[in-house]
């Protein structure tokens, strides 16, 4: 089994060394694809200094500030793994955890993943009543029209499998393709669960980026997809395609 740990950056110079270390740290066969959003504080050069220091890791360089949505597509599009998991660069999110994410796609189980921030006893780091609230209506309008029963739509820990999440058109630019991917995984019947994760979120002084206006623009992918994506039943392929797409350029940091 391998996994291909997708890593989104945008001005995350002062955690990417660390980040990339716990994630190397996890002992599963893996491949690390960090996809950088045109940062400008120095995440480029940390990251192009990273891969040679890491066997297991690939940059990928887009030529501007796209947004996560296309990052995460480009990764997606690389990916070699049996599974695809989105790791955030920020160290909210901890690699320790997955084991546990990976647990019932192993056993047959699952086809996707997420990982709960409010599904969970484990540690979590207390902030932002009002953003808990719009997280919890957010999902609770994205169970309405895809009649899952989630509890924690915008997590940062999706894992998928491979040739699903390279089946899926990702439309969004930024973080409206976290509704999106759920409207369509979703229409696509497939077996979700989640599992409980520790967390430990950042204010904005400490580069929390999503806002007020990604939730609204979240709200509109919800109904948006909900509107536009037809119901289709997954089927399984025995030897799922590795070839990726390369429309989306440019790819690695030695190419820049």
């Amino acid at each position: 089994m391998k996994i291909s740990v997708v890593i989104p950056t945008y001005n995350e110079a002062a955690t990417i060394a660390e980040l990339i270390r716990r994630v190397n740290s996890v002992e599963i066969t893996k491949e690390m694809i960090a996809v950088d959003d045109g940062s400008t504080d120095g995440t480029r050069q940390k990251l192009e200094a990273l891969e040679k220091e890491y066997d297991d890791l690939r940059v990928l360089l887009q030529p501007r500030n796209r947004g996560k949505g296309a990052a995460v597509r480009l990764g997606f599009q690389h990916a070699t793994g049996d599974y695809v998991l989105v790791q955030d660069a920020d160290l909210e999110y901890d690699p320790s955890d997955y084991a546990e994410l990976l647990k019932p796609l192993v056993e047959g189980k699952a086809d996707v993943v997420y990982g709960s921030r409010f599904l969970t006893t484990k540690e979590r780091r207390v902030l932002f009543f009002w953003h808990s609230v719009g997280n919890r209506l957010l999902t609770l309008i994205s169970n309405m029209f895809t009649n899952l029963n989630l509890t924690d739509m915008e997590t940062g820990y999706k894992v998928f499998k491979r040739e699903i999440i390279q089946s899926i058109k990702i439309e969004q630019n930024r973080f409206g393709w976290e509704p999106e991917v759920t409207v369509k995984i979703a229409r696509m019947k497939l077996r979700i669960y989640e599992v409980g994760i520790s967390y430990s979120g950042r204010t904005y002084e400490e580069g929390k980026k999503i806002g007020w206006k990604d939730g609204v623009q979240a709200l509109w992918c919800i109904l948006k997809y909900s509107i536009k994506t037809p119901h289709t039943s997954y089927q399984p392929m025995d030897q799922p395609s590795t070839q990726v797409s390369t429309t989306e350029a440019p790819f690695s940091a030695a190419r820049e």
